[in-house]
């Protein structure tokens, strides 16, 4: 494996180039096609004329003017149309179904489809509106709203996304804040060279799917310096018909009640050349995941100088405050197994009220796993219980088990270099932590250098 500077080095410099030269700059400003901004009547209209004039002059800017507030149904991005949504202004999506495509698979407030060089920037803020598709608050997961009548999409989660990419190039999303999505905010699907940069993401921290950004059979993706504070998984590559690669993310803040960094659960094809360096992650439900399940294969993957707390939440979130959690299984017993392999762990700090989580399975072996320069604290502070391993979605789902510093199951290659585990019983009933729970039938090729247990209760 390369390098860390050198894969970093060669991921940001080769997307952290200006986009292809616009027609000078030229503005459309929505006003000027007769938007109200009163946040009360629709400007789709209004806006949508002014992305088609910027296209058909070759491109430039669509200038979203402040003070307002443009409630809008989809708005269809062309190619080298860059949305601007200037500071002070804002972007509302509609609350209708009829403010959205019939197919629930294009349901996004802002849509760019096979597009080259569009964009969202501005300073201002693009809000779904997500607090409208509460249909019962409750502190400990919202009941949300279901479009799922049609039978267009199935379950409770039949809801507009915030902002999508499909099938686009070229993409530039920098200077914005998306607010509230009523599911996932954004997401980039079967996309290239994309570039994320300044984004701060709130979604509400009851309601479930309103991940931050999803990066589906995606590649060439670099995301910078983003604060990402949300209910559901923060940055999650998934693979549904294609491949992930060369995908960088450094300089974030996280906090979800999910998994701040999650691979899968959609996981039919390849994770290859991921980079994830300089993170903060703040009591979140699982810090650094993996949840393969559908068959692909994951490898050469980089996680350094990360720092993260990981606490218990209500056991309906999937999670049990892992600070690292690495699992492959099948998600349903006829399904393929994937391998997880080349994976590296480099100055991770984490306090912690449950242990490191590596669980390969029978026919998807974790291999070649590195920790080094790990400082791993575990202490008690919520008041939910301990004892269960969470393997959802599939495979075994909530197992009783000891509490581990470590456990490992299905493992052949782990490199231990200077890691510390430090640990305190505590008051609660039931909180006992083992340095290493595993079954030696099921691990092989374990490395052991400078690694210590200490027990700060005593």
């Amino acid at each position: 494996m390369a390098s860390l500077p050198l894969l970093l080095l060669l991921a940001v410099s080769s997307l952290l180039q200006p986009p292809p030269p616009l027609a000078a700059a030229l503005v459309f400003s929505v006003a000027d096609y007769g938007a109200a901004g009163d946040g009360v009547r629709y400007d789709t209209a209004a806006i949508q004329a002014a992305v088609d004039a910027c296209a058909a002059a070759g491109g430039g800017r669509v200038l979203l003017p402040a003070p307002g507030s443009y409630l809008t149904a989809t708005v269809h991005l062309r190619s080298r149309v860059v949305l601007e949504v200037a500071p002070g202004a804002r972007l509302l999506g509609g609350t209708r179904q009829g403010d959205y495509p019939p197919e629930s698979r294009r349901w996004y407030v802002v849509l760019a489809e096979n597009t080259t060089g569009a964009g969202v920037t501005g300073g201002g803020e693009i809000n779904g509106q997500g607090g409208a598709f509460v249909v019962t608050p409750n502190e400990q997961k919202n009941i949300m709203v279901s479009w799922n009548v049609t039978g267009d999409c199935e379950g409770d989660e039949c809801r507009p996304r915030l902002v999508g990419f499909i099938d686009s190039k070229d993409v530039r999303i920098h200077d914005i804040t998306l607010n509230q999505p009523a599911y996932w905010c954004l997401h980039l699907v079967r996309c290239d060279n994309t570039m994320i940069h300044n984004v701060s993401i709130f979604g509400d921290f009851d309601t479930p799917n309103n991940d931050g950004i999803d990066i589906e059979d995606s590649n060439n993706t670099v995301i910078t310096n983003c604060h990402i504070d949300t209910g559901d998984d923060a940055i999650c590559p998934k693979s549904t018909t294609g491949p992930v690669y060369n995908l960088t993310a450094t300089n974030c803040w996280i906090r979800t009640k999910s998994c701040a960094i999650k691979f899968g659960s959609i996981s039919t094809f390849d994770f290859k050349k991921l980079v994830f360096d300089n993170i903060t992650i703040v009591e979140s439900h699982r810090g650094l995941g993996m949840q393969i399940r559908d068959g692909g294969n994951v490898s050469d993957v980089v996680f350094s100088n990360i720092k993260m707390s990981t606490r218990y939440y209500h056991p309906s979130w999937w999670g049990r405050a892992e600070p690292i959690y690495i699992t492959t299984c099948p998600r349903h017993p006829d399904s393929k197994e994937g391998t997880i392999s080349d994976i590296q762990f480099i100055n991770i700090s984490s306090v912690s009220e449950n242990g490191v989580f590596l669980a390969g399975s029978k026919h998807g072996l974790l291999r070649n796993l590195k920790f080094k320069n790990v400082d791993l604290t575990y202490k008690r502070w919520t008041n939910y219980s301990g004892g269960l391993y969470d393997y959802r979605p599939g495979c075994q789902v909530m197992v009783k088990h000891r509490t581990g510093g470590m456990m490992l199951e299905h493992i052949s290659g782990l490199e231990i270099n200077n890691v510390r585990m430090r640990w305190s019983r505590g008051s609660l009933k039931g909180w006992d932590v083992d340095p290493l729970l595993f079954r030696p039938s099921t691990v092989d090729k374990l490395s052991f250098h400078d690694w210590q247990s200490l027990d700060v209760s005593r």
